[in-house]
């Protein structure tokens, strides 16, 4: 990545090459670039990636090989764990399991290795640890907007940093990680409750020969007059 100023407009790409939770907050990202004055489109398949100045590459599912990283002047990613460790999958819901209330998240620029990258910003996304899928879900998708909007804010594309320590990885998840014990407290396995997704892998518990699901939903009403029951 050069350090020259940007020439404007600049030609942005955002690539989503599955059908993922992050689709909405990339749309948001391609309109707000819109509208300071950029050429942004949204990608759904890495060879479909124009030639341009930057591509945002969010919620990938497949590595993009050098050959269509050369069609932009900057590729970034973006990562919820302190590079290089919790490489992999699922960085955010493998710490909320650890009970972590801090997330570190990362954008990074794109590489032939998964999340190994040179980091251009660390920050965090702060949880209370009550939060929902939804909800944290939101808390990470706002977070990445500003990491890609400060990029875009930068004067001269900004260099990353490359990566120092010993890389660590999250393995990927699976529906059988969605299950729940019956014969454990539900304060016990809260926090699985949290980071199941509620259409894709809900939370489920085997009892008396079938297969239930559960979806935590809030009830933030207070000093509710109604009556116990």
């Amino acid at each position: 990545m050069t350090a020259s100023a940007w020439k404007r407009p600049r030609r942005v790409s955002v690539l989503v090459d599955n059908e993922s939770w992050i689709l909405p907050f990339a749309e948001r990202l391609v309109r707000e670039a819109g509208k300071a004055g950029d050429t942004a489109q949204l990608v759904r398949r890495a060879e479909d990636l124009p030639e341009g100045d930057v591509a945002f590459l969010l919620g990938c599912v497949r590595i993009v090989p050098q050959r269509l990283l050369r069609r932009n002047l900057a590729n970034l990613v973006v990562h919820e764990s302190d590079l290089p460790k919790g490489r992999g999958f699922s960085p955010m819901t493998w710490q909320i399991l650890d009970g972590a209330t801090t997330i570190p998240i990362c954008l990074f620029e794109a590489d032939d290795d998964a999340d190994a990258g040179p980091v251009v910003y660390r920050d965090s996304i702060d949880l209370v640890g009550n939060e929902t899928y939804a909800e944290w879900r939101q808390l990470q998708g706002e977070k990445t907007l500003e990491l890609c909007r400060r990029f875009l804010d930068e004067a001269t594309p900004r260099a990353g940093t490359e990566q120092r320590g010993e890389p660590t990885s999250y393995p990927r998840r699976n529906p059988s990680d969605s299950r729940l014990d019956p014969h454990r407290t539900i304060a016990e396995q809260f926090d699985l409750l949290r980071v199941a997704d509620p259409e894709s892998y809900p939370a489920y518990f085997d009892h008396r020969g079938r297969r239930f699901v559960i979806v935590l939903q809030p009830d933030d009403r207070s000093n509710s007059d109604e009556p116990g029951r």
